[in-house]
């Protein structure tokens, strides 16, 4: 199979919504949204008040809310509507981190990657690169899902996942890990409590890059 075959086979949605017909659906923690952006750096940065962008480096620390994103380099740009766009870079063996929690008590996503991207007018968060997103319920892992890119939308809570050069699994494949309801490496969730489902992908959406 080619490249770009490969590629095209590996790609999936998985959506964190209910199995329950008329259940109203969690979400990411909606009050981030309100919440002021907060950023702190090692080595400074750069602030261009002209075009409202930022420049950060070393051991980056942006948290709003209980969104947390560490990396060692990141760019933020303020658009005129005052939505962000942030570009964040790890290092080797450093990878970039994100966790943000969800509206199921006790439950967070978490994950990591090369690079990350973070749209807050679309409150997209796009992993790049040996990417892994994680839901947690307290410190277990209940599901993973694994890929070369991986793209989460706060507010469907939709993940799209690419497979292809980048990916940690061999040959590029994608890989999706879900704990059974009530195993015990987990516990059981609540009767609303949503879990990963499988769906056909209309494709991903590439999100915008910094200028």
């Amino acid at each position: 199979m080619t490249a770009t075959g490969l590629r095209a086979s590996a790609l999936l949605c998985l959506s964190l919504s209910t199995g329950l017909i008329g259940t109203t659906p969690a979400h990411a923690a909606r009050d981030d949204a309100n919440k002021p952006l907060s950023i702190s750096a090692d080595k400074g940065g750069r602030l261009d008040v002209a075009r409202q962008r930022t420049e950060w480096n070393g051991n980056v620390v942006l948290s709003r809310g209980s969104m947390l994103l560490k990396a060692e380099r990141m760019d933020i740009q303020e658009g005129s509507d005052g939505y962000y766009l942030a570009y964040a870079q790890g290092e080797a063996g450093k990878p970039v981190n994100f966790r943000q929690d969800r509206d199921v008590a006790g439950e967070s996503i978490q994950g990591y990657a090369d690079q990350l991207e973070y749209d807050g007018r679309s409150d997209t968060v796009r992993f790049i690169g040996n990417a892994v997103v994680r839901r947690m319920r307290g410190s277990v892992v209940a599901d993973e899902v694994s890929g070369a890119v991986i793209v989460y939308d706060n507010r469907t809570e939709v993940f799209g996942v690419e497979g292809g050069q980048g990916a940690l699994q061999p040959n590029g494949r994608v890989r999706l890990v879900m704990s059974p309801r009530g195993s015990a490496s987990a516990p059981a969730p609540a009767a609303s409590t949503p879990s990963l489902q499988l769906q056909p992908s209309p494709g991903l959406q590439p999100l915008r890059k910094t200028p």
